[in-house]
């Protein structure tokens, strides 16, 4: 069965998330007077990063809101017990760097373009539509997908496969029409094998080797790379760099 469409997650695999929030919380720490606190800038960010992945597990687990969570990011990282109102001034203040950091990665629109006319193209997201639909907007690619779905406004996250089916039903599609691009190789590689889609593993880094890459997902450097594994004649793609 040939591969209709592409869905994609968005942070880390078409948006620089990581540089954008190491470069937007490096320069909020200096702005809110806090890198006294920690030994180098690179600590203050790794403590933000290690309480956002914790508050995130609790919104996946359906423990907290996704406003929730962010409030308790900032309450958790400052050791206060902010109002909801402080915490959510504070984490605008930390947004206006963010999104001044914004961009996609330089792989993202060779590919789009060189799959626009033979692919349909959605998105699924461990976020909100709130912050995607913005996101993508912002970056100038948000008319190159037909479908955007997140785990805030669906009520259920990925791996569950259920999340990925709702993007195939969204298409129209069976799931062994569609293929999946995410960073992640459990969230996102391991649950879109494991709810029936072709699944792209990116590692852009290469994080990951040898038997720590789980069994399933194709596994790629680049996403120049992606046409060759959807069989797609567009004299675009790269031979994988991992073996």
């Amino acid at each position: 069965m040939s591969i209709r469409a592409v869905v994609w997650d968005v942070d880390d695999t078409l948006f620089d998330y990581t540089g954008a929030d190491r470069i937007g919380m490096g320069a909020h720490l200096a702005a809110e007077a806090l890198l006294d606190g920690y030994g180098t800038v690179e600590e203050g960010i790794a403590h933000w990063r290690e309480i956002t992945d914790q508050q995130w597990a609790r919104f996946s687990a359906g423990e907290t809101t996704f406003e929730g969570q962010r409030r308790d990011r900032v309450r958790v990282f400052l050791g206060e017990d902010l109002s909801d109102a402080e915490a959510d001034d504070w984490f605008r203040r930390y947004l206006t760097h963010y999104e001044a950091a914004w961009a996609l990665f330089p792989d993202v629109l060779p590919v789009l373009d060189a799959l626009a006319a033979s692919h349909r193209h959605a998105v699924l997201s461990n976020s909100s539509i709130t912050v995607q639909d913005r996101k993508l907007r912002a970056l100038g690619v948000h008319d190159r997908f037909e479908v955007i779905l997140c785990a805030a406004e669906l009520g259920v996250s990925k791996p569950e496969a259920g999340a990925f089916l709702a993007a195939c039903d969204a298409l129209g599609l069976t799931p062994g029409q569609v293929a999946y691009v995410g960073d992640h190789p459990e969230i996102d590689g391991r649950g879109a094998a494991d709810a029936g889609l072709l699944s792209v593993w990116i590692d852009r880094g290469g994080v990951y080797s040898g038997g720590d890459a789980p069994e399933g997902p194709h596994r790629i450097a680049s996403l120049a790379e992606l046409p060759m594994i959807l069989g797609s004649d567009t004299r675009f793609g790269a031979p994988s760099t991992f073996r």
